[in-house]
């Protein structure tokens, strides 16, 4: 099992989420959070997958240095990708509900993208689901918004909440890549970067 295999080495959390860190305790990996505030502005001819490949990267960039031959880094960016433009956080209310309503009815695509970084090697990847939306009114959406302020969380929802029991109706792909990290992906590439010993 990956937890025996990783006796004798430590996971560093890079990351502010209660979702992410939530995850790594259901696998059953003891780890710690550390934080940096890092610069999360990417260069403009990046699209897709692209975006939160480098903005992970550049969140595990600010700890060069740093790691030690028995440390893992883990960093981690999402991002909604709809009909050719990149979505985040919203900056407000009124952002979140023009989200919202553009997502309504149709199917966007959530990508979030992981960076494992160990003293000598540094492992990249990202996992992407479509979800798609029902039709969506300026009440549920009001409702959702008012009640769960989901403002910091990309594309202005969360699956797992109550606007994804009522307003999605199919995912193509891993749901929890869309509440913020692909399980088993991940599990998958810590695995081998383990069991390579050039970390």
């Amino acid at each position: 099992m990956l937890s025996q295999s990783l006796r004798g080495y430590s996971l560093i959390l890079a990351s502010a989420s209660p979702r992410r860190a939530q995850f790594l305790r259901d696998l059953n990996l003891p780890f710690e959070v550390r934080i940096k505030q890092t610069d999360e502005h990417y260069p403009k001819d990046l699209k897709g997958a692209e975006i939160p490949l480098y903005i992970a990267q550049e969140k595990a960039h600010a700890f060069s240095g740093e790691i030690t031959e028995k440390e893992i880094l883990i960093t981690a960016d999402t991002l909604i990708w709809f009909e050719g433009k990149a979505i985040g956080k919203p900056k407000d209310y009124a952002d979140a509900m023009a989200t919202l309503k553009a997502f309504s009815g149709k199917t966007h695509e959530v990508i979030t993208a992981v960076c494992l970084k160990g003293k000598e090697q540094q492992r990249a990847f990202y996992e992407s689901t479509l979800v798609t939306f029902s039709a969506l009114t300026p009440e549920m959406i009001d409702y959702y918004l008012t009640h769960y302020q989901p403002f910091d969380k990309a594309g202005s929802y969360g699956i797992q909440e109550w606007i994804g029991a009522v307003g999605i109706t199919q995912i193509k792909g891993s749901y929890n890549n869309v509440v913020g990290f692909p399980t088993q992906r991940f599990w998958k590439e810590l695995t081998e970067m383990i069991a390579s010993q050039a970390i």
